[in-house]
């Protein structure tokens, strides 16, 4: 059975057992990373140098590291459709998608997330708070207009496109309450928070 090193609090690791569970592919889930600590032991660092989560072990041996990456290669590994697009522009959409989560929407709300989660209420930094909520809210009109044309992230399918920035999403509708009308947003998220893998994956996970 294959295995996920890592915690199901981080964003990164529920990519990739959302993914697991769309696929119905059995795996074991271990915990390291934040209060579990291990991720700088070196049986560790021998699999995953960067000392973050996740981390994918095969019953082979194969490891390898960076959760969209991650979930890119399992799709492609087991052919599967419900994730990866047959078509190979719809396909590269997804990937677009994949990669604007890393690039744009998880830096704007991590600073919302670290500041109002992970941050004492003496410690916070309420400038640098509404800066991440300005941006993430840039961020989800972003993806309004795309889903206004699309019924999903790349095409009227969900794909993996859908599974990185629906992560962002979850914690954007609990941190953000006071964001602007997203229509399109809201629809999709209804749709894919009400997946059964979303349940058993993501929805069953407070934010800590």
């Amino acid at each position: 059975m294959l295995k996920i090193w890592g915690r199901n609090t981080s964003s990164n690791v529920q990519k990739v057992i959302w993914a697991l569970a769309e696929m119905k592919l059995p795996f074991e889930r271990i915990d390291v990373g934040g209060a579990f600590g291990k991720t700088k032991d070196p049986f560790y660092l021998a699999m995953n140098p960067n000392s973050l989560v996740p981390t994918l072990e095969e019953e082979d041996g194969f490891t390898m590291w960076e959760s969209n990456s991650i979930v890119r290669y399992l799709a492609g590994k087991h052919q599967n459709r419900t994730l990866e697009p047959a078509d190979l522009k719809v396909r590269a959409r997804a990937q677009m998608w994949m990669d604007w989560q890393l690039s744009v929407m998880a830096p704007a709300i991590t600073l919302v997330f670290w500041g109002l989660i992970r941050t004492l209420p003496e410690k916070r930094d309420p400038n640098a708070i509404q800066a991440g909520k300005e941006k993430t809210m840039v961020a989800a009109k972003m993806m309004d207009a795309q889903l206004g044309k699309t019924k999903f992230m790349a095409g009227d399918e969900f794909s993996y496109g859908d599974i990185p920035v629906g992560i962002m999403i979850y914690r954007y509708m609990q941190l953000i309450p006071e964001r602007p009308a997203t229509p399109n947003l809201d629809r999709w998220y209804a749709a894919i928070s009400g997946r059964a893998a979303f349940k058993e994956q993501i929805a069953v996970v407070p934010l800590s």
